[in-house]
């Protein structure tokens, strides 16, 4: 049995260290850039008066589609995302080797699983665009099913209170640009590297903002046992327009999201697989 998980790592490794995964993560990052400038795009839109579209994930794929060869570009998105989700699957399964056995490899190995799975949400967002497929109204579909189990509304709390938790991760990376491990070091050097961290901070305080909006609705719908409360990120950014300042809150958080899609760019060119 050791042999075989020894046998299991060994592959595992030098598939993470080969060309074709990293020029496919730096491939998936691109893509991943695109979906976050469009969601941006979308969200200043919706700050100046357009409630037609959709500032989300699906919405953004919908709005590329529109374009000429949209489907084409959705269908690169696609591929890209599942890209994403090959990488994060082998970290899961073989990776951070450099971090301690026991608990801290495993915590660092559920990240890159969690990962897996939001690059596959992306992804298959994407291909739900190019297949025509409907997206629920009046609350996400998953909310409605899980609010039916044994202790539903409580679930739905708990997913919402570990969506405000991802968000706040994310503000706190940006301030301590810890999430500058992720350049290697020409990409942190001169005045690229400095324009670079700056699409760092700023989006990753813009996403981890809208993130825990949307995990405070989901929290919201949960305790007050409404599926319909539980909010999108567009829902989480309309919300955002019924504060003071809402117009410009929503603004200075559709920037955050553009510099994070720039920062994806960035990463892409300058990949520190970590």
């Amino acid at each position: 049995m050791a042999e075989m998980t020894d046998r299991a790592e060994d592959i595992g490794r030098r598939a993470q260290n080969s060309d074709w995964l990293d020029w496919s993560i730096r491939a998936g990052l691109v893509a991943y850039g695109i979906v976050h400038l469009l969601i941006g795009w979308l969200a200043l839109q919706l700050a100046f008066g357009d409630r037609s579209e959709n500032a989300s994930n699906t919405g953004a794929m919908q709005e590329l589609a529109r374009q000429p060869y949209g489907e084409v570009l959705v269908w690169a998105i696609a591929i890209g995302m599942f890209l994403l989700v090959i990488w994060r699957i082998l970290e899961a399964l073989f990776g951070h080797l450099e971090k301690e056995e026991g608990g801290e490899r495993l915590r660092a190995r559920a990240v890159s699983a969690a990962k897996a799975v939001i690059y596959a949400a992306v992804g298959i967002a994407a291909l739900n665009v190019v297949i025509g497929s409907k997206s629920s109204k009046g609350g996400s579909s998953w909310t409605k099913t899980v609010m039916d189990w044994p202790a539903g509304q409580w679930i739905i709390a708990a997913v919402g209170l570990a969506v405000i938790a991802y968000g706040a991760n994310h503000v706190f990376r940006g301030f301590t640009e810890k999430f500058a491990k992720h350049l290697d070091a020409e990409g942190k050097s001169g005045h690229s590297g400095k324009a670079y961290l700056l699409f760092g901070k700023i989006g990753y305080i813009g996403k981890g903002v809208a993130i825990a909006i949307v995990g405070s609705l989901i929290l919201y719908g949960g305790l007050t046992h409404d599926a319909s409360k539980s909010g999108s990120l567009d829902q989480a950014l309309q919300k955002l327009l019924t504060y003071p300042y809402g117009q410009v809150l929503l603004v200075a958080v559709a920037a955050g999201i553009i510099c994070y899609g720039l920062f994806c760019f960035a990463r892409a060119r300058h990949l520190s697989k970590r």
